[in-house]
């Protein structure tokens, strides 16, 4: 054949390529992973709620899955953060014990790496909308971690001046809480009418997000401030809840699932994308645990760390499916990857690939044949071991026994006996491989005072209104 033919075919075999491959990238499915702040495992409906009206999250579990034993691994809000977004247990990277703080040095290490990271570099764009809380300091915020836009705040929506307790730790009164798009601040959160606002602006943001990008695959990361207290509602929602305002914010997080979804459908994008919801830790004052024993904080019972989980993607996950099969907030990480076919990060993480699982996929099994609950507790099977309210440590059958209520350590010392040593073994193999956190060399606030920048209310256009706030 002539070189000329030779050099012909080539180039029809590359072009060919390309547009395959360009047709591979068109058909990448889309992620959606929806983080609440402080929601308790029985808080929505497809979970047992009979108080709260959650009607979009029940439509998202009659068409998706739900996921009845998934774990996150740490029971506040900063180590669950940190896991969640880099599948490596926050001990190990030095993420670990109290959350953090307006202008605190500490942060997420840069050279971690997160879900943003993975999925930017198998080609999606990225964008986070709510609640950070990884460092508020530049080289800490999300545009540092893979993420191409942001919008939202830095830590909690308690850490504001009309947190009259000030500080935890210093007792100083905090400084006004910033809204930041990308690395800028634009606004701040002036009062209970912007608290009111948090979850519908950055719901806003995120669908404008999905409107920009409809085109290419993204990964859309929604961490809600919301349930998280203080908490305020607007009173059209407040009269709709009948005045409960626990009710209202809880409804008010559907109403941010039910827009998502419901403009995923108007783009004709649903059967292209996966949507996963879930919670950072057990439910706080006013929340529902369900049948669950314990809550936000405290000793690692259940309630602390089982969270309420939903995926949802027509045409690929079984409707109406539910599953006990264990999944951890740290495995999906790995699970996106092997999902866009993604490398797995350079580093040693703990999460594992439960994709199968995720996708309600059939015979599905849980890749975790042990779970552990940061270094207090263990599960192997049916059996948890775990450090409780007294000290000393509890034996329960969580398949009789969900709300462990029955301690049968003194009837099984050897079972107790075994499962602290793989406990104890857990704890060393993480003391020897840790990676530090970031420091910063200076800790500085994004704004110590409001100055000239507009509240909440004023960035968005929303006209001044009298906020319902929870009773206490």
């Amino acid at each position: 054949m002539p070189l000329a033919r030779h050099v012909w075919v080539l180039a029809a075999l590359l072009a060919l390529l390309a547009v395959s491959c360009a047709a591979a990238d068109g058909t990448k499915p889309n992620v959606v992973l929806i983080f609440i702040d402080d929601m308790g495992y029985g808080d929505i409906g497809p979970f047992g709620s009979t108080i709260n009206k959650t009607p979009h999250l029940d439509r998202m579990a009659l068409e998706g899955l739900a996921l009845r034993q998934f774990y996150v691994s740490n029971t506040n809000c900063t180590p669950s953060r940190a896991a969640l977004m880099t599948g490596t247990y926050a001990h190990r990277i030095g993420m670990d014990g109290d959350v953090l703080f307006p202008g605190e040095r500490r942060g997420l290490n840069p050279s971690e790496t997160t879900i943003a990271e993975v999925m930017r570099g198998a080609g999606y764009a990225t964008g986070v909308f709510g609640k950070w809380h990884l460092g508020d300091q530049p080289e800490h915020l999300p545009l540092e971690h893979g993420f191409d836009e942001y919008f939202g705040i830095p830590y909690s929506n308690d850490m504001w001046p009309g947190n009259l307790r000030g500080h935890r730790h210093t007792k100083k009164p905090y400084t006004p809480l910033p809204v930041v798009r990308n690395d800028q601040v634009v606004a701040y959160v002036a009062d209970g009418a912007d608290q009111a606002l948090l979850a519908e602006a950055v719901t806003d943001a995120a669908i404008e997000f999905i409107r920009e990008h409809r085109a290419e695959p993204f990964f859309l990361y929604l961490p809600h401030a919301y349930i998280h207290r203080p908490r305020y509602a607007r009173p059209e929602i407040a009269e709709r809840a009948g005045g409960d305002i626990n009710r209202a914010v809880v409804e008010e997080v559907d109403d941010s699932v039910g827009r998502v979804l419901d403009t995923l459908r108007a783009f004709d994008l649903a059967e292209g994308t996966l949507v996963i919801f879930t919670s950072d830790n057990g439910g706080a004052t006013g929340m529902s645990m369900g049948p669950l024993r314990g809550g936000k904080g405290g000793p690692k019972y259940e309630g602390h760390m089982r969270e309420p989980t939903l995926t949802w993607w027509p045409g690929t996950i079984p409707a109406g499916q539910t599953t006990d099969e264990i999944v951890s907030a740290l495995d999906i990480l790995p699970s996106l990857a092997a999902l866009v076919g993604a490398a797995q990060p350079d580093r040693q993480i703990d999460g594992k690939n439960a994709l199968d699982t995720l996708l309600g996929k059939p015979n599905a099994r849980s890749p975790h044949e042990l779970l552990f609950y940061e270094d207090e507790g263990i599960r192997r099977g049916n059996w948890k071991l775990v450090r409780g309210a007294s000290g000393g440590f509890e034996l329960y059958d969580l398949d009789a026994d969900v709300g462990e209520t029955n301690d049968l350590a003194a009837a099984h010392p050897e079972r107790v006996n075994e499962l602290r040593a793989l406990l104890e073994e857990h704890a060393a193999e993480i003391a020897a491989n840790l990676r530090p956190a970031a420091q910063s060399e200076t800790a500085l606030h994004l704004i110590t005072e409001p100055g000239d920048l507009p509240k909440l209310r004023e960035l968005i256009g929303v006209n001044d209104f009298e906020a319902v706030a929870e009773r206490r």
